[in-house]
């Protein structure tokens, strides 16, 4: 009985089980809110390397001055090789494509803002594709706030005046996501919402301080940095909202 119990709750999380992560697995790392020193750790870890190339997208506030010198602060005493991408450039001074400077990267991590500007704007510069290419490369993505519900099919955002609304995302992890799930009043609900309604698909929501690690596509384990922190997978069921807590490894 308790074997058949175990089935069950890992069905239901959809976390994988029992398996060693590999170079070559494709890893995804998402959190609910601004990026932050344990998760850049975190995530230099599932690079492998002894010294990772780490570079930051900060496309979502517009490459703001403050948030990119926040992420060197932030990387300066981690064992990383902290790097920026910058999208408002000009062709003199910068001979590298996108592609060619993502691609040579260990990691990736995606900051916060304006979801629906930052995809619109690597839709144009054509990030978007040269993203997809160093994830099936097994470069490490990851993100927080709109840098985490980028990679789903979609979510609700912020990015639009007035109100909360839907923005699709790169479809990376074919579920939807809500980020900032315990700290902003409205998300809660309005997710809840949508789910019933049909308009998104079961997925997963995190705290601020909360993460889940997808490999190949499938939650593998939900991290977290406080006690009071967590993340959830929420789904329909016979017309009814299920959200069910899924157990977080605290790191620090």
């Amino acid at each position: 009985m308790r074997i058949f119990l175990l089935i069950v709750l890992f069905s239901v999380y959809n976390i994988t089980t029992g398996q060693d992560i590999s170079s070559s697995d494709k890893k995804l790392f998402v959190y609910g809110g601004q990026v932050n020193k344990e998760f850049i750790k975190y995530t230099a870890q599932l690079t492998g390397k002894k010294r990772p190339k780490v570079c930051f997208l900060p496309t979502a506030t517009g490459d703001n001055e403050r948030y990119m010198n926040f992420w060197y602060q932030l990387c300066s005493d981690l064992d990383i090789e902290p790097h920026v991408l910058k999208v408002w450039i000009n062709s003199y001074r910068q001979k590298k494509s996108f592609e060619e400077i993502l691609s040579s990267m260990d990691a990736i991590i995606v900051g916060g803002g304006n979801t629906l500007n930052m995809l619109a704007i690597w839709k144009a510069q054509k990030i978007d594709l040269a993203l997809e290419k160093a994830y099936e490369k097994g470069i490490v993505l990851a993100g927080g706030s709109a840098g985490s519900l980028c990679w789903f099919n979609g979510g609700t955002t912020d990015s639009r005046p007035k109100e909360l609304s839907i923005v699709k995302g790169l479809s990376f992890l074919n579920y939807s996501h809500c980020p900032h799930y315990n700290s902003e009043e409205s998300r809660r609900p309005l997710y809840h919402d949508n789910i019933l309604k049909g308009i998104l698909s079961d997925g997963y929501a995190c705290d601020d301080k909360s993460g889940i690690l997808f490999v190949n596509g499938k939650a593998k384990s939900a991290l977290s940095i406080d006690n009071e922190s967590n993340s959830y997978y929420v789904y329909r069921k016979e017309g009814k909202i299920v959200e069910e807590k899924i157990d977080s490894e605290i790191i620090k």
